[in-house]
């Protein structure tokens, strides 16, 4: 329930900042519309949370990303089919847009209690754990296909299950999508061309890493930040797939996007381990297939929507760079050494399978 969620969250923070009003106060009137403030957020709370008593369990979902993008609307679908297949029982809660923290910080939520799941990019449990860092290594996978090959395959079962290790489960992958770059320096057609740019990362040490190889000057930086930092000249560029590009409007303080193709990049939703095992195992079951049909439904929105996107990024005066395979190539081979350095920090025999599982998948 976006909207109830959203209303509750909101008061919530509103109530953190009247604990936190200053004890003195010269303006009477002031005094007086702060108190009247406090008495309608106190009524539009009580009937947001008299709402979600009706239901017996309620499943909190926090995400960075904005509404219009294909993961948000992949977890309506989810809420759907949970609170259908429940029976009302179930009453689902999305917050976008970051309004439940940063990645990590919502990860953590998780692990506390504070929230019941969250939708964090895979590379962010690298945190916790290292091996996480081989999916998103740069050009570890020709194609899409061969990428989602590996995360259904045993090996990414099998890193599902170590977030275990974490208070979490694994309820599957989500895509976030190909990474591209964009910038407001030069068209980027080479390696060469990445030299010096101030260029937005998430605060993922392989990722820091891919561009510190390809001479650009990598600035880690929160999601909710970029736009403004952009805009404000605080970095030259960033790197996201399409489908973020347009959602959250890069384009409008952007000048170049090459179709540098580095990272395919996916979400990992986990929900509370303590939580998930208080549910009935039928609804356990409904909350892993309700996952999985989500992500068909994404696979469907993508598909239909990502060859417009590029064209939505020229119309919107972006210069618009795509990158031949052969051009690709030159930038994966600057790589070779990042990934070389991640065997040894995610462990060989993590690092092994992960590669062999993409060489299944790949055919070879």
């Amino acid at each position: 329930m976006v909207a109830h969620s959203n209303l509750i969250y909101k008061s919530y923070l509103i109530f953190q900042i009247v604990d936190r009003k200053p004890t003195t106060n010269n303006n009477p009137w002031e005094d007086t519309l702060f108190k009247k403030t406090t008495v309608a957020l106190s009524a539009a709370l009580a009937a947001g949370l008299a709402f979600a008593a009706s239901a017996e369990t309620v499943i909190k979902v926090g995400h960075g990303a904005a509404e219009a993008f294909h993961m948000h609307r992949a977890l309506l679908k989810f809420e759907e089919l949970v609170e259908a297949g429940s029976g009302g029982e179930i009453d689902v809660q999305i917050f976008p847009s970051s309004q439940m923290g940063p990645d990590r910080e919502m990860i953590e939520g998780v692990q506390t209690g504070v929230l019941e799941m969250a939708i964090p990019p895979s590379s962010f449990f690298a945190g916790w754990d290292p091996a996480f860092a081989v999916i998103e290594l740069p050009y570890m996978y020709a194609s899409k296909d061969i990428a989602f090959g590996v995360l259904d395959s045993d090996a990414g079962n099998e890193m599902l299950a170590r977030v275990e290790n974490q208070g979490l489960v694994g309820l599957g992958w989500l895509e976030l999508g190909i990474r591209n770059v964009t910038n407001n320096v030069r068209p980027v057609a080479v390696p060469a061309d990445l030299d010096g740019v101030k260029l937005r990362t998430m605060k993922v040490p392989a990722h820091v890493a891919t561009f510190e190889s390809l001479g650009a000057n990598p600035t880690p930086m929160n999601f909710g930040e970029v736009y403004s930092a952009l805009q404000q000249g605080v970095i030259d560029g960033q790197e996201n797939p399409l489908a973020i590009i347009t959602s959250q409007r890069f384009y409008e303080v952007q000048k170049y996007l090459s179709t540098t193709g580095h990272v395919f990049a996916v979400y990992m939703p986990v929900i509370s381990k303590p939580f998930f095992e208080g549910l009935s195992a039928e609804h356990q079951q409904l909350v892993r297939d309700s996952m999985t049909a989500s992500r068909a439904y994404q696979a469907e929105l993508v598909a239909a929507e990502e060859s417009a996107q590029l064209e939505e990024i020229r119309a919107a005066g972006v210069e618009v760079l795509e990158l031949t395979a052969e051009q690709r190539q030159a930038f994966a081979e600057k790589t070779e050494s990042v990934r070389l350095q991640y065997r040894e920090e995610v462990g060989a025999q993590a690092y092994d399978t992960w590669v062999a599982a993409v060489a299944a998948a790949s055919g070879s």
